[in-house]
């Protein structure tokens, strides 16, 4: 669709997920948060890494392992220079390491509040086309469907009839992507040659703003 709307909407989970741990001070399980703070302990020339969490009922801390025993010329000095500074940008990144928590907890609790951010890439004279880039720098639980909804201000209803029409398309066009987690990198392209008043009300829902 080269006669399009281009906008890029970058989404960023607020809060970061929270991994239900046997707690030693309360005595069954409960929600851990991320201290933010990173735990180091050198062995010779090996190193281990913890994400230090804290119970959010009595502050109980747990350590969840980042690597251990790993020799210090393996780690690639990025990744050191972060863990040795506790750099928050490297650390927030870190505490949505959902597969490193799943191999921890049976239990992960995520939570839908986030912000979004919608950015005009291209605006071609007279589009009739929408093309939506999804900028997702860590995992969040909101469904494909329900950000559509949300933030173009439509019925799920009205999705579907879209998608079953042709007049919505996704890259990729995987099976069920509707119900599944937003992810990085998928385009949502919509064709709006029908639609009057683009300017006025497509507009201000996908880049943002005021038309």
């Amino acid at each position: 669709m080269c006669n399009s709307l281009r906008v890029r909407w970058t989404i960023i989970p607020q809060t970061a997920p929270q991994p239900w741990i046997a707690c030693s001070g309360c005595g069954t399980q409960r929600p851990f948060q991320s201290s933010g703070k990173i735990r180091l302990n050198a062995n010779g020339r090996r190193l281990d890494a913890w994400l230090i969490y804290k119970c959010l009922s009595c502050d109980k801390t747990w350590n969840r392992p980042i690597f251990e025993r790993q020799a210090v010329g393996d780690i690639d000095p990025a990744v050191l220079d972060a863990l040795q500074s506790n750099n928050p940008d490297w650390i927030r990144a870190e505490t949505f390491n959902i597969g490193a928590l799943r191999r921890k907890s049976q239990r992960i609790e995520e939570f839908p509040n986030f912000e979004i951010a919608k950015e005009l890439l291209e605006e071609t004279s007279g589009w009739t086309a929408l093309n939506i880039e999804l900028n997702v720098p860590f995992p969040a639980s909101m469904r494909l469907d329900r950000l559509l909804a949300g933030e173009l201000q439509l019925s799920r209803t009205r999705l579907r009839a879209l998608h079953d029409g042709g007049l919505l398309q996704t890259a990729p066009d995987a099976a069920g992507i509707w119900r599944k987690r937003i992810r990085n990198g998928t385009c949502v392209m919509i064709d709006l040659a029908t639609e009057v008043n683009r300017e006025k009300v497509w507009m201000p829902v996908a880049a943002g703003g005021t038309a």
